[in-house]
């Protein structure tokens, strides 16, 4: 499932438990999409892919930070902005999980990513996030372009 070692539970450190839980939400919520980019299904692949379950946690982590979420309240007008879609939608967190890793794939794809590629196509993603995120008509979470790539 592409964790670093024999003991997954060392590569938590980064995202810690709600990684784990974002990875089951996604895989019971959205099937088909967890089972393309857990099989690697799609595009043009590089030898040397990410590791899929050691990318969701980094991708929970991204999120965290990039959404202000461990403050008393945002500081970020992105994290501002979820907020309003939070309290749309208590599940936002974990949607917005969800697109971003399909988000992040799709951008590994375009880019023709290898394994030392990672970072770069994590920041790329958080980009387009925060883009999408500040757009004016982003009411509820599903309004987000890239939530069309989600496949249930």
């Amino acid at each position: 499932m592409g964790w670093q070692g024999k003991d997954p539970s060392t590569d938590f450190r980064g995202g810690g438990f709600i990684s784990l839980e974002n990875l089951l939400y996604f895989s019971r919520n959205y099937p088909k999409s967890f089972q393309e980019l857990l099989r690697k299904q799609n595009g043009d692949r590089a030898l040397w892919e990410y590791p899929f379950a050691v990318a969701g946690v980094n991708i929970t982590f991204m999120l965290i930070q990039m959404l202000d979420l461990q403050a008393a309240k945002p500081t970020s007008l992105v994290g501002a902005v979820f907020l309003n879609l939070l309290l749309e939608n208590d599940r936002a967190f974990d949607i917005l999980y969800c697109i971003t890793f399909k988000l992040m794939d799709q951008k590994w794809l375009e880019m023709h990513a290898s394994y030392m590629d990672f970072n770069t196509v994590i920041k790329s993603t958080r980009r387009q996030l925060e883009r999408e995120l500040l757009l004016e008509d982003i009411q509820r979470i599903e309004d987000m372009p890239s939530y069309r790539f989600l496949a249930c």
